[in-house]
């Protein structure tokens, strides 16, 4: 099977290309691709002719993309469209990336009154710029290419990229305190664990919208918590409101994601999130 990764420069793009040693896979980073550039989008599909596109490019600064919504857009939404459509014309199939931030964040209680992670049928609601470009690039391969993965995620963090553990690793190193928000629930993803999920996905056949992140769920100071722990880092860490915190863009205090349709479908579930959370501590070399 031919895979092409766009994004391959990032966490999850790297990853992505070492869960295909056994493919002829090929990596194209932004500097190679620009998907919003739709004549150049067509132009890497032609020449690699894929089997299958997994679309990992795109702009996920939140707060970025809440200053300027027409790059958002262009990126996340018309970016997924013009890699389905060229999907289309080589026929080939596609995984398009997605994100937690396509629902409100609110959360759902079930009939014993406790907070219902969001499944795949779920309504969306997006409550930032970024959420509305990723939905709407949802809307578009859906209506563009019968032959796709959508794959939502959330809190990702791979040992080749900026994201949360490594912050947190580093602030905790430097300064020997920290503060962080506990009142934000989700899922932590862990970029390995994702790409061979991802791998699996993409050779079922079982097209679709999958909610694929590491199994359970806590606040950000418990994953700040117990990654101190697993690295042996003695921090001051004090739990923070999102009142506090001044971003331009507003983030979803609910953000657990529910595996029950891919469980169902015969996918295997991704590992607990702190074996997760100890194998990247681990790659990173900060285990204690």
């Amino acid at each position: 099977m031919r895979v092409l990764v766009t994004g391959a420069g990032g966490q999850l793009g790297l990853d992505l290309l070492d869960a295909c040693p056994d493919d002829e896979v090929v990596g194209l980073t932004h500097a190679d691709l620009d998907v919003a550039d739709e004549a150049a989008v067509f132009a890497a599909v032609r020449d690699h002719e894929p089997d299958v596109i997994m679309h990992a490019a795109a702009w996920t600064n939140v707060d970025g993309c809440e200053q300027d919504p027409d790059r958002a857009h262009a990126v996340n939404a018309l970016g997924s469209w013009w890699v389905a459509r060229a999907c289309r014309e080589m026929r080939s199939a596609m995984v398009m990336l997605s994100t937690d931030y396509v629902f409100d964040g609110v959360a759902r209680t079930d009939a014993a009154g406790e907070p219902r992670p969001w499944t795949e049928f779920d309504p969306v609601g997006p409550i930032s710029a970024y959420g509305r470009s990723k939905a709407a690039g949802e809307a578009l391969v859906r209506q563009t290419l019968p032959e796709h993965y959508i794959v939502r995620t959330a809190w990702v963090c791979g040992a080749r990229g900026n994201n949360f553990v490594r912050t947190m690793l580093r602030v905790g190193k430097e300064q020997g305190s920290a503060r962080v928000v506990d009142d934000q629930i989700g899922s932590p993803t862990f970029t390995r664990d994702l790409a061979a999920a991802l791998r699996r996905l993409c050779a079922s056949g079982r097209y679709g919208t999958y909610h694929r992140t590491n199994s359970g769920q806590c606040s950000w100071y418990d994953l700040a918590a117990a990654t101190y722990e697993l690295a042996g880092v003695e921090v001051d860490l004090q739990p923070m409101s999102s009142d506090e915190l001044d971003r331009p863009a507003p983030r979803p205090s609910y953000s657990v994601l529910s595996d029950r349709h891919a469980r169902l479908a015969g996918l295997a579930p991704l590992p607990q999130w702190r074996e997760g959370l100890r194998d990247l501590v681990d790659e990173l070399g900060e285990l204690a």
